[in-house]
């Protein structure tokens, strides 16, 4: 029997030429923008239809189908697997279909691209671009001092895929890695490795801290005051993950107070971030809207897991990407 699988128009008119390539036994089905299914030519109400394989893209964003496809799929009598184009899956959809049974693979496409994006702020920080932009303009013949990555120590909480590059990347620079995680397991990576109950233990040791890891229950506001009070003072804090994570009141305290010497945030409690919020003006804040992701490689390797992960469903074979329900409580 041929595997059913389903995604938005605009994503199957972006990948079917690849997609048939694959000479896969499968029957393709499309979701319109108002979460109708399209079968063989039929349009079928969500309610009425049973699928395999659903494949999420980004393609859903521009054309403002986001939030009616995700009701669509939630009023389906049943879907077995779900591949998303999301890395964090914390909104409230994913908690929802995961109830129902449904199995979900999340996207790894964007570690490296955020990876780069917090090697790039961070060394925007260490090194002394912008005086040295201003002496060029002045004319000014001197010699700038700068940080080097080697000699800093980095903390990174939370290691899936985000936080495995950013410590690929900074160990090449030759930079000492510890990770905070819930399996302690240390790899080549990393020097040390410890659960969320070694951060008053390993935050003394952290000149860069970066937030890698998914909002959930245990995690939401987990970068407080007590957090902050452990840290070294001028530590640099870096946000890729979810707003909610950090405290903005705490984090505002400890940039006054000198124990954050800088905030690299591209994620916020609300977003968009108000007009009025004071991360804006903050002279120790380096903010981006969310788009920390937005590296030119991360569409490739999008449609490449879905065409590496489909196949493999197809075939009975273990997929990537898994996701753990117990993750979005």
């Amino acid at each position: 029997m041929s595997v059913t699988v389903a995604m938005f128009k605009d994503s199957l008119a972006h990948i079917e030429e690849r997609l048939h390539a694959l000479n896969l036994d499968i029957d393709i089905w499309t979701i319109d923008n108002d979460g109708n299914f399209c079968i063989t030519g039929t349009t079928v109400p969500p309610e009425e239809v049973s699928v395999d394989y659903v494949w999420l893209s980004q393609h859903l964003n521009p054309a403002g189908a986001r939030e009616t496809v995700f009701d669509a799929l939630l009023r389906t009598k049943s879907v077995n697997t779900l591949q998303t184009f999301n890395a964090g899956l914390d909104d409230p959809f994913y908690k929802q279909i995961a109830d129902k049974g449904v199995r979900i693979c999340n996207s790894s496409a964007q570690g490296v691209a955020i990876a780069e994006y917090v090697l790039g702020q961070v060394m925007g920080v260490l090194q002394p671009i912008q005086e040295q932009r201003r002496m060029q303009t002045e004319r000014q013949w001197s010699i700038t001092r700068f940080r080097e990555i080697s000699k800093t120590h980095w903390l990174i909480i939370g290691f899936g895929p985000i936080g495995q590059e950013v410590a690929k990347r900074v160990k090449a620079f030759g930079a000492s890695v510890s990770v905070i995680r819930r399996n302690p397991k240390a790899s080549n990576e990393i020097n040390r490795a410890g659960t969320s109950a070694d951060l008053p233990n390993f935050l003394p040791d952290a000149d860069v801290i970066v937030i890698a890891c998914p909002l959930n229950a245990e995690t939401r506001c987990l970068v407080d005051a007590e957090f902050f009070g452990h840290a070294a003072d001028g530590a640099i804090l870096v946000n890729v993950a979810r707003g909610p994570i950090v405290d903005d009141v705490a984090l505002i305290g400890a940039l006054d107070a000198g124990r954050i010497s800088t905030a690299i945030l591209d994620v916020f409690n609300t977003e968009p971030l108000p007009t009025n919020d004071p991360l804006w003006v903050h002279p120790k804040v380096r903010m981006t809207p969310h788009t920390s992701f937005a590296g030119d490689g991360v569409q490739d390797r999008w449609d490449e897991l879905f065409l590496d992960n489909l196949p493999r469903y197809v075939n009975g074979e273990e997929l990537l990407n898994v996701f753990n329900p117990a993750d979005l409580n």
